[in-house]
């Protein structure tokens, strides 16, 4: 059988390539050391993943070269050696290593607040290097009783409020992404007014680098702050703009900062560097022996899950991110796919449209379902071509119109999920599904005809008009190729028609949905595998 490829194109910790060297089914290639364009024309031409950090730049050149590229895996949290949208349109799946180094992120932010507080890098070089004893030179401030505002309160920001608040500090947080609960539950309020954020004694910021939160704190921002403020930035360079940072400090407007990146690194001869109340470090937040082993095996256990189809865990350009997806939304994707996938197995024909519907609390993830549902729909005209990422380009290339549709009149389910597919020479076929407790996942309707079914296995679907002894005929039928009936629904309407959902244990074989399709009371017969 052949093995799948990965290719590591930067230094990573040993504990990852012994994963990768354990993996029977994977050939990889350890080329950190190789030529960047050796290795963009000779090396991953054929990988089917590659694991990547900073130094490999991951642009239209590379794509071009790697033609068998399913999955990028980024060693790391910052995906800015990615373009994106480039990886979409090719359908390859981008995922990075966000928690990994979330603890040394957040003691190195600590250590910056408390070098800030006490000026300790300067007191070590005063006593050390120059040799001089002069304590009432060094007289800090504490942190406990202090104010400490957290813009961004995801992993590493949450982190370091409950740090902040083992050191006795008053701690607010501004984050309009999260649920305000995840503050208010730790003793941490949260607020919508930035401006709270403004009035602190010590602020640190820990968002993502992207056109909201670039220069973020500017000069306007710094202008509302409190005389003597420190800021603390380990997250990325340019979330605070460093020409106004630079004024801030040198008038004494800011008292103290704490830097451990720079908007252009390596920044070595960045004006900051010459002001004495800065504290800086050479973008360490993942410069840990614990951070790096974390970051080398989850990157190497993320390429695997990929290059096996298994899973895209931290999925960048997925239609959701899997840490923000509530836990009753995945069977829900997951039904979505299998409506789509059956409707396309029904109707067995070119695809001019997909809506998809939506009732309940999954109204407001109708974007993903429906990304899903185009999966499933197309999956049977295009197997491995068509993925979660690429959908909606391949379905505009194709000329297929998804609509989506929310309702929130009161239905006979708590959510209630439908898709309707119209082929191209006008035929219809309608499904509708939801999910009960424990991950329940059912069909109850199709085309109209209500009733029960676990959406799994292999289907016999018939329709017929609603007469005495059709059952009886179709067992009969289907008795006669030695098929064993595992489960039989069977729905009615008010037209007097009837649709049975027959699950055998067995494939149906082509003679046998011919000799069903010639009984008397037969509409159609279907069959259908999921």
């Amino acid at each position: 059988m052949a093995k799948y490829k990965v290719v590591v194109c930067d230094h990573i910790h040993q504990s990852g390539l012994d994963l990768l060297e354990a993996a029977q089914d994977v050939e990889y290639v350890n080329a950190a050391d190789v030529d960047k364009k050796e290795l963009i024309e000779k090396v991953i031409v054929d990988a089917d993943v590659i694991i990547t950090r900073s130094p490999t730049a991951v642009d239209e050149y590379l794509l071009e070269h790697a033609k068998n590229l399913k999955a990028i895996v980024r060693a790391g949290v910052g995906v800015d050696n990615i373009d994106i949208d480039a990886c979409s349109k090719r359908g390859i799946i981008v995922m990075n290593v966000p928690t990994a180094n979330t603890i040394a992120a957040v003691e190195l932010t600590m250590a910056h607040m408390l070098a800030c507080v006490r000026q300790f890098p300067y007191a070590h070089n005063n006593l050390k290097n120059d040799r001089i004893w002069r304590r009432q030179d060094w007289y800090g401030i504490e942190l406990k009783g202090k104010k400490l505002g957290i813009i961004g309160f995801g992993n590493i920001g949450s982190r370091v409020g409950i740090r902040a608040k083992a050191f006795g500090m008053d701690v607010i947080t501004y984050d309009p992404y999260i649920d305000p609960s995840k503050a208010t539950n730790l003793d941490i309020k949260y607020t919508t007014n930035f401006d709270d954020i403004l009035a602190c004694d010590i602020i640190t910021i820990h968002t993502p680098k992207n056109a909201e939160t670039i220069n973020m704190i500017d000069k306007e921002e710094i202008a509302k702050m409190k005389d003597g403020v420190i800021l603390i930035n380990c997250a990325r360079g340019g979330l605070y703009n460093e020409k106004a940072l630079y004024e801030g400090l040198k008038s004494g407007k800011i008292w103290m900062a704490g830097l451990d990146v720079f908007e252009k690194e390596p920044a070595t001869d960045n004006p900051l560097l010459v002001l004495d109340n800065v504290t800086v470090t050479p973008h360490l937040g993942a410069n840990t022996k614990e951070s790096q082993r974390n970051i080398a095996i989850q990157a190497v256990e993320a390429a695997l899950s990929a290059v096996r189809g298994v899973a895209y865990p931290n999925a960048l350009n997925l239609p959701i991110k899997e840490n923000e997806l509530p836990s009753f939304m995945r069977p829900y994707l997951e039904l979505a796919q299998k409506l789509g996938n059956l409707g396309a197995q029904v109707t067995r024909s070119g695809i001019d449209s997909i809506k998809v519907s939506t009732s309940g609390e999954i109204n407001e993830y109708i974007d993903s379902l429906a990304t899903f549902a185009v999966v499933g729909a197309l999956k049977e005209a295009l197997g491995e071509q068509i993925n979660y990422v690429n959908a909606e380009y391949v379905a505009k290339e194709r000329s297929i119109e998804i609509h989506k549709e929310t309702q929130n009149d009161a239905i006979a389910f708590k959510n209630l999920l439908t898709i309707k597919l119209t082929t191209k020479n006008g035929d219809e076929f309608k499904i509708s599904g939801t999910v009960f407790s424990e991950n329940i996942q059912r069909v109850v309707d199709i085309d109209g005809y209500s009733l029960d079914l676990e959406p799994k296995g292999k289907l016999i679907l018939f329709k017929n008009n609603d007469e005495p002894g059709v059952i009886g005929e179709v067992g009969s039928l289907i008795a006669k190729y030695n098929i064993n009936i595992s489960d039989f629904r069977l729905g009615r309407n008010k037209d007097g028609l009837a649709l049975a959902v027959i699950k055998t244990d067995e494939d149906t074989p082509k003679e046998l949905l011919e000799e069903l399709s010639q009984l008397p009371a037969c509409i159609s017969v279907k069959s259908a595998v999921i």
